[in-house]
């Protein structure tokens, strides 16, 4: 009832892990979710901060918001974060970074909690779940491989206003 991607970028752990981090930017990565806000007064992430995550399902949907609770924070290596109560998150997603030679080898993770119901959904549909899950998540990956190796989140530079001319 888990999955993982690993994807090799070409930067600094702390760079990728600066994107990872701030959930506000999830919209540019993800595939499902479009669109996240940190709760509760926080500003960034730590261990114990909420923010909810404005997710469409399989990119048709349905549509929804789900809060979540960051578990793990340590810059530069580690972000996770469960889905559902603090105390009883329904599934955990996460992020680490190693640090290679030529960059950082970032996997994304995915486990649904150990449950009875989560088991035998995972066991009738898991397969369908797990295939879509990995898609997104190298999906997630290399839509952040472009970013943090290009230094560009991908956005149209403006068109420059055309020179006026001069008066004569």
């Amino acid at each position: 009832m888990h999955e993982s991607v690993t994807v090799h970028m070409e930067a600094e752990p702390q760079a990728i892990w600066d994107l990872v981090s701030d959930v506000t930017k999830i919209g540019r990565y993800s595939p499902e979710t479009f669109e996240a806000e940190w709760l509760d007064g926080a500003t960034g992430p730590a261990v114990g901060a909420r923010f909810r995550g404005h997710v469409k399902r399989n990119g048709i949907g349905p549509t929804y918001w789900t809060t979540c609770s960051v578990q793990e924070c340590e810059p530069g290596r580690a972000f996770t974060f469960g889905v559902g109560p603090p105390d009883k998150a329904l599934s955990v997603w996460g992020y680490r970074m190693e640090p290679t030679e030529h960059g950082t080898d970032v996997t994304e993770t995915f486990a649904l909690a150990d449950t009875g119901l989560l088991r035998l959904y995972w066991a009738l549909l898991g397969w369908a779940r797990g295939r879509t899950n990995r898609n997104d998540m190298r999906t997630t990956l290399e839509r952040i491989k472009a970013e943090v190796e290009t230094g560009t989140d991908g956005t149209p530079e403006p068109e420059a206003e055309p020179e006026a001319e001069p008066e004569t």
